[in-house]
């Protein structure tokens, strides 16, 4: 009979639903909404009615995982956070599996990962990301939290596709597959190693100085670099 694995963080506490719940709040934080998330926002981005959305944000207020401000909406505590970054983190993880090992487009990939995410227990996790390199980016091009918490730490991590023209930048981490590592490493791409972006394409792909020559880098590559800076 096989060993069970269980899961050992704070996720344990909480339901795939009050989950969905606090990493829809923080996905609106990452794309840039300030203060509390709305209700009817929540309510529409989980595609439930205002009523229940409104009765799991008092239920989550009541635990502490969030603070509810009436008429404005709902807030992560440091608790919620916690929890809420744990779960991205193995989602995104997931993605990026899914998506360099098995082919699967970057959006397939997450909404495969959505199941995983809630049932993935840490050690799991933490061999899936040995796998992966430790990467900090997935394959959408969003922040893969860390055990560390790098981001509470002050290391503000992003991907080569995220980075501005002109600016250069310290590579940290290099995720996907040991064909990709290889075919950056070769033209200088390593991390310590410090690079100027000298244009992106719309696509997302990026033409690098390395100190020593130009490189272009595809949009795939470049999600998986992450850099500082």
């Amino acid at each position: 009979m096989a060993t069970a694995h269980p899961i050992t963080d704070g996720t344990a506490s909480t339901s795939e639903a009050e989950q969905m719940y606090l990493i829809t709040i923080a996905m609106a934080a990452e794309d840039g909404h300030e203060g509390p998330v709305p209700v009817p926002q929540l309510a529409k981005a989980l595609e439930v009615s205002r009523v229940s959305a409104n009765e799991m944000v008092k239920k989550l207020a009541e635990r502490e995982l969030v603070t509810y401000t009436p008429y404005k909406g709902a807030d992560l505590t440091p608790a919620g956070a916690a929890i809420a970054r744990t779960v991205l983190r193995r989602r995104r993880l997931w993605a990026l599996f899914l998506a360099d090992h098995l082919g699967l487009s970057p959006g397939a990939a997450d909404a495969v990962a959505c199941e995983f995410e809630h049932i993935t227990p840490t050690e799991v996790a933490q061999q899936l990301s040995r796998f992966l390199g430790d990467p900090s980016v997935g394959p959408q091009g969003k922040p893969i939290p860390t055990d560390e918490g790098d981001s509470e730490r002050g290391i503000a991590l992003h991907s080569l596709t995220e980075s501005l023209v002109g600016r250069s930048v310290e590579v940290v981490r290099i995720g996907g597959d040991p064909a990709s590592h290889s075919f950056l490493e070769a033209e200088g791409i390593t991390p310590g190693a410090a690079v100027t972006v000298v244009a992106l394409s719309d696509d997302g792909g990026c033409l690098l100085d390395t100190g020593r020559a130009q490189v272009h880098v595809s949009s795939a590559l470049a999600k998986l670099v992450s850099v500082t800076g």
